[in-house]
């Protein structure tokens, strides 16, 4: 069996907020989520049908596991919910809502709650990155390092220079935008930063290297933050939009989707496709999969893309690799103010991970959600204007899991 999946309705927790700090635990990020995720798709508890969580590390951040029986704990009605648990690093949210969508296709399930969730800011700068690093080949790769994804993704910069040079000024464009849309985004976590003039210059002070040609203003954030959506069949999201008043096709849906994974060390992957002009094909092939379930042929028929910007040099990697440029030629679309929020093509409207945040279990969740705010403009400040359809990119690791998704309205 199949069908589409359509999406109900969401929520994000501020992801400003330093949970631990104010004295609550995992499930206190969990229970708020799923209690405005419910009211949001204004839907009863027990008409869930299933649950499934994306989570990387909170055993090694929260020392907790399990997280599918949070469920159950924050509504009786839900204390014998079929739930499973997804971890495939900073995918990790994406992968759930795979699940999800498998479970509704595949007609056992009708209604499924996908909640990704990440309590991160509890620790030490140093362990954190060690905890994060255990989406490396262990033992195997970054291991001369402080910090292990600065370094791996240092990598990715120089084999950028090499194959086709790369510009600093492109990147620090790209840090530039997604600061300035996250300012406009009411759950971002840097939306009250401020920045002195020359932070976005090579002043080692205002912006110092962390490691390579990566700098602080081009990593994304260390975050606390959970993410749900409601997914339902369309026997159920038909009833729903009546209940509402609006149109089956007034729904945002998830038209299409890509799933790719490739070999965990990044030096494996750079050598599959050495003379090569892409440098992941698999992450071409994941967004080119997702276009072509939507029935769509190219990445510009659409109207935008949340993508996973973890640094500069991942959100200017997925330019060329969606098909917006040509291979290496990226900074054409920055030059060109293509990817800013009033430009044709707006990459990260929401601000994405460097401005709005990245819990990681939550953030392909999260994209999900604000591609549904936008195509049902609900966006608010940080709306895309005419909006109807919009892609995903989220990855784990050093691209070792890649998924991507459309969402959108109509037809």
């Amino acid at each position: 069996m199949s069908g589409d999946v359509y999406i109900l309705g969401g929520s994000q927790t501020d992801f400003a907020r330093n949970w631990a700090r104010e004295g609550f635990e995992v499930f206190d990020m969990f229970a708020a989520t799923l209690t405005d995720a419910v009211n949001d798709a204004g839907i009863e508890p027990g008409q869930i049908d299933v649950g499934h969580v994306g989570n990387f590390v909170a055993d090694l951040f929260a020392g907790q596991g399990l997280l599918g029986g949070f469920f159950g704990q924050v509504y009786p009605e839900l204390g014998m919910l079929p739930t499973s648990r997804h971890e495939a690093a900073c995918a990790s949210g994406s992968m759930a809502i795979l699940g999800a969508m498998r479970d509704i296709e595949s007609g056992h399930y009708d209604t499924a709650c996908v909640l990704g969730l990440e309590l991160m800011r509890n620790v030490d700068g140093k362990t954190g990155a060690q905890h994060l690093g255990a989406a490396t080949w262990k033992g195997h790769e970054a291991m001369s390092c402080d910090f292990p994804w600065p370094f791996m993704f240092d990598r990715i910069t120089r084999e950028y220079e090499t194959r086709h040079g790369i510009n600093d000024d492109h990147l620090t464009q790209i840090a530039e935008i997604n600061f300035a849309n996250a300012k406009r985004n009411e759950n971002a976590q840097t939306r009250g930063w401020q920045f002195a003039k020359g932070s976005f210059d090579g002043d080692e002070n205002l912006n110092p290297s962390i490691e390579g040609r990566v700098r602080k203003l081009d990593c994304g954030q260390i975050t606390d933050g959970a993410a749900c959506i409601i997914l339902a069949s369309e026997r159920v999201a038909k009833t729903h939009a009546a209940k509402l008043g609006l149109r089956l096709a007034d729904l945002p849906r998830i038209k299409g989707w890509g799933h790719r994974s490739a070999p965990i060390l990044l030096e494996t992957k750079l050598s599959l496709s050495r003379g090569s002009d892409i440098i992941f094909p698999h992450v071409a092939m994941t967004m080119s999969d997702a276009l072509g379930r939507a029935g769509f042929g190219c990445i510009d028929e659409l109207n935008g893309l949340e993508t996973h910007d973890c640094f500069t040099v991942t959100e200017y990697m997925a330019i060329d690799h969606s098909g917006l440029t040509r291979p290496g030629e990226s900074y054409k679309a920055v030059e060109e103010g293509r990817i800013s929020l009033d430009g044709d093509f707006p990459i990260n409207a929401s601000g994405g991970l460097i401005g709005l945040g990245h819990p990681v279990g939550a953030t392909g969740v999260r994209m999900v959600l604000d591609c549904a705010k936008q195509v049902s403009g609900r966006a608010g400040a940080y709306q895309i204007a005419g909006a109807e359809n919009l892609m995903t990119f989220n990855m784990g690791g050093s691209t070792t899991t890649c998924a991507s998704l459309v969402v959108g309205v109509g037809q």
